[in-house]
């Protein structure tokens, strides 16, 4: 029993031991890291830091002290040795120095003189006591380097007093340097003892500046290297611009955080510049963590990647003997062989007309070739004069503020316990970015977390969270300016993007978070979704995508079907000689005109099959090649610019007409851009969403808006006023781009200048009877249609309620033949989708119901 009890005693007093891995040990581990985390430990850190920031200041302030002795110094010795003006002591302690250094005697002052400079600049060296040896070594190692011209080693005798004698009137080197210098011809040579000297003197140097000497060369040879490349990228701009660069103006401004402040890296700042000044400058210098200079020349990102994933993109041989650019024509290939025999162009487009006809919606092309022949070919194109200029961007104190915004980043990153640190910050026409570089072990979604705190310390309206940048190993937090700077669209028309772009339906879209102009070709998308709501800049964005186009088409390359059923947004370019027919603003109008363009492109491909041509281009440079220029088709852009109210009023019919020209129009030459402030899902369906890949939504109230633009949140993060999440095909993430804005004077002045050009608008009449003779609800009885359908139609309109249980109460019918009854009102306009067990929605009036009698009476 005692030998059980010693047992355990001794294991009892053997637990706080406990192996490594134990429970014990685990614990202990956890309790360390805790108090790691704890606000003692932060408040510690925070008073090294503190500290050291002190001790930093101390000893710049100690190598300011003794800079300034060195030069003072330097200059006392070299007015003594010179001039010997520096009185009776002065000139003796001259005369010693030069009977000890002899001809470093008049260098040793500039020495001195240079190193006080050094310490002052605080560059290449900081105040020790070891500089001081360094430097009388060096000034020995000089001497020996001097003294080697008067030692004759065939004669070598010491005579200290003669050495002294001779330095003093410049004549040897020195008592020291010559002493010394036989000592080592003796020992080593003369070559050995220049060898020595040098070896010896480029090893003080090294341990002054404490610098390696590799470092040295390569931090030399970046800078002129960089110096290069600026002066190589102004060049290119000014003979791309056709004007000189003024030597006041300064590329973007880029400032680190001065050393005096405590971090222990450098943050690069980039702040907002004015095109005008700095036309297209580094503003691509943002693109890269490690602030190296980016060497890309020609369009945005955003284009290159649309032209390269292209695949109806063909490159085409140039002729260097011809010229091209904004007004210049491509030269033409895929031409025929003369021994080929193939049906004519006009023989063609009568057969497509003829198909038209027979479907009842008209000769489609046959219409557009037409309306191209009677366009003006003397078309000049707006001056830049009639926009307005952008306004000045103030800079002044911007670096300070964001470096102090991005200090208390920092801080409230660290006092949730996340390592990160603001390696760039790049302030936007609206937003500014901070980029996160998170430590390694940091989670990512620990930083997106911290959003709202983020938002209280910095106390910014909103931020919005990207993690990670594309393509950069960094988080970025987007931060509202205080104050919104407005993109004018004078700025990207003026920029090289826009001009070098050679498609004719090229627009203008904004500036990205650094500054750069951003175009898109609306070719490459190929067809363009707007979503926002209201008054965050869609109907902005729409005037400045047709203003671009005004800008950079005429009237015979590109022609617009605008559909406006809010009846005032669009209704001011009536007129304009682009204009393939008026402004449609009567939905179902707008119907039968999406009708008459599914019926157009299947006439084009047709023609092309015909042609032996894949797409448009082809076809038209064939037609150019024949010398049938009559034939040539324009490209066609169709604006809507309120999705919702045509869904309403025939969702089946547009849904329908969208889905197939959003499939198959691409190569035929027809474009779609789709605009709506409903982004719901009954409005913006899923068939739609597939087949218009590119988007750009605007602000919106929900992140389930969001989700229905862009397939993601984001969009109810945005600040309004033109501020857009664009996502153009084949990118992966959408990019955040502040929206040009155009007002409505600047519209007027281009609408005008267009319209002077012309006597009178010349539409396509064939189109707008095709358009008019397809229009109505059909009030009429169908084949298929119930007799008892004009009867309900008036009675859902009158009592402004619509159910299948009504009109089985108020016809007594069965239910079957009611809900038939209730689909073709649906399908027709009259009533809404089916929503639950409440009532449907009736759609029209009974002022509305009124017209379209007479319009169908007027049918038959």
């Amino acid at each position: 029993m005692a030998t059980k009890k010693s047992t355990a005693t001794t294991k009892s007093k053997g637990k706080p031991g406990r192996p490594p891995g134990s429970k014990n040990k685990k614990n202990t581990t956890t309790r360390n890291k805790k108090k790691e985390g704890s606000p003692k430990e932060a408040a510690n850190r925070e008073e090294i830091k503190k500290m050291q920031a002190k001790r930093k200041a101390s000893k710049l302030i100690n190598d300011d002290i003794w800079g300034v002795i060195f030069i003072a110094l330097g200059a006392f010795i070299f007015i003594a040795v010179q001039f010997h003006a520096a009185g009776e002591f002065g000139n003796k302690f001259g005369d010693i120095l030069k009977g000890l250094f002899g001809l470093m005697g008049l260098v040793l002052p500039w020495y001195l003189i240079l190193i006080g400079l050094l310490l002052i600049a605080h560059k290449a060296m900081h105040f020790s006591w070891k500089t001081l040896v360094f430097t009388f070594v060096m000034l020995i190692m000089l001497c020996l380097l001097n003294s080697g011209r008067y030692i004759d080693s065939g004669h070598l005798v010491y005579a200290v007093r003669t050495f002294y004698n001779d330095g003093v009137t410049l004549n040897g080197g020195g008592s020291i340097g010559m002493t010394f210098g036989i000592c080592l011809v003796k020992l080593i040579g003369k070559a050995g003892l220049y060898i020595f000297a040098s070896v010896i003197t480029i090893i003080c140097i090294l341990l002054m500046i404490n610098t390696p000497l590799s470092e040295a060369m390569e931090k030399h040879s970046n800078k002129r290297e960089e110096k290069r490349l600026l002066k190589e990228k102004a060049e290119e701009e000014s003979k791309a611009n056709g004007e000189t660069i003024l030597s006041q103006e300064k590329p973007v401004a880029m400032a680190q955080l001065s050393e005096s402040e405590p971090k222990s890296h450098d943050i690069k700042i980039i702040t907002p510049y004015n095109e005008n000044n700095a036309s297209n400058k580094s503003a691509a210098k943002s693109d890269s963590l490690t602030g190296k200079t980016s060497t890309k020349k020609g369009k945005s990102n955003v284009l290159d990647f649309l032209r390269q994933n292209d695949p109806f993109n063909e490159e085409k041989s140039l002729d260097p003997n011809k010229s091209y650019g904004l007004n210049g024509d491509m030269p033409a290939d895929n031409l025929s062989s003369p021994d080929e025999v193939k049906p004519s162009a006009k023989e063609i487009a009568k057969d497509a007309a003829a198909i038209g006809t027979g479907l009842g919606l008209g000769s489609a092309s046959a219409a557009l070739t037409k309306s191209v022949d009677r366009s003006s070919s003397k078309y000049r194109k707006p001056s830049i004069d009639l926009l307005i200029e952008p306004d000045k961007i103030n800079t002044t104190g911007i670096s300070g503020d964001l470096k102090e915004k991005a200090r208390k980043l920092e801080e409230t990153l660290q006092n949730f316990n996340v390592d990160a640190k603001v390696v760039q910050v790049t302030q936007g026409p609206a937003v500014t970015r901070y980029e996160i570089q998170p430590n390694i072990g940091v989670k990512v979604s620990s930083i997106v977390r911290l959003s709202d705190d983020i938002a209280l310390n910095l106390r910014a309206k909103s931020i919005r969270i990207e993690a990670p940048i594309p393509g950069k190993a960094a988080v970025g937090i987007e931060v509202e300016n205080d104050k919104i700077n407005m993109v004018r669209l004078r700025e990207i028309i003026e920029s090289r993007e826009f001009k070098s772009a050679k498609s004719k339906i090229e627009f203008a879209v904004g500036k990205d978070i650094a500054g750069k102009p951003i175009v898109a070709d609306l070719k490459g998308m190929p067809h363009l979704l707007i979503a926002g709501s209201t008054g965050s800049g869609k109907s902005v964005c729409i005037n400045s995508i047709i203003t671009s186009i005004l800008y950079k088409a005429d009237p015979d390359e590109v022609k617009l079907v605008l559909i406006d059923p809010k009846v005032v947004e669009l209704g001011n370019y009536n007129g304009i000689p682009h204009l393939l027919i008026p402004v449609v603003t009567d939905p179902s109008k707008a119907a039968a005109a999406l009708s008459w363009a599914v019926v157009e492109m299947t006439n084009r491909y047709k023609m092309f099959a015909e042609s032996g041509v894949r797409d448009l281009e082809s076809y038209n440079d064939k037609m150019k090649a024949d010398n049938e220029k009559d034939m040539v088709m324009p490209q066609v852009v169709i604006i809507i610019d309120e999705l919702a109210d045509l869904m309403m009023a025939a969702p089946s019919q547009v849904e329908e007409s969208i889905c197939r020209l959003a499939q198959m129009a691409r190569a035929a030459g027809m474009h779609l851009i789709v605009a709506t402030q409903r982004p719901s899902v009954d409005i913006i369906t899923g068939v739609i969403k597939a087949n218009i890949p590119s988007r750009i939504a605007f602000a919106v109230s929900s992140q389930f808006d969001s989700r229905t633009i862009l397939d993601m949140g984001g969009a109810e993060k945005l600040v309004g006023k033109g501020d857009m999440l664009f996502n153009p095909l084949g990118m992966g993430k959408p990019i955040r781009v502040q929206g040009t804005f155009v007002s409505d004077q600047e519209v007027h002045r281009v609408i005008e200048h267009v319209k002077s050009q012309v006597d009178e608008a010349e539409y396509a009449d064939d189109v707008i009877d095709t358009i008019e003779n397809g229009k109505g609800l059909n009030m009429n009885k169908d084949d298929d249609a119930d007799e008892l359908l004009p009867d309900a139609i008036e009675c859902v309109v009158t009592s402004e309620q619509a159910s299948v249980s009504m009109l089985q109460r108020r016809f007594r019918i069965g239910y079957n033949r009611a809900a038939r009854i209730m689909d073709m009102m649906e399908s027709r306009g009259i009533v809404g989708p089916q929503d639950g067990s409440r009532p449907r929605q009736v759609l029209i009036t009974e002022e509305e119901l009124a017209k379209m009698k007479e319009g169908a009476q007027g049918i038959e």
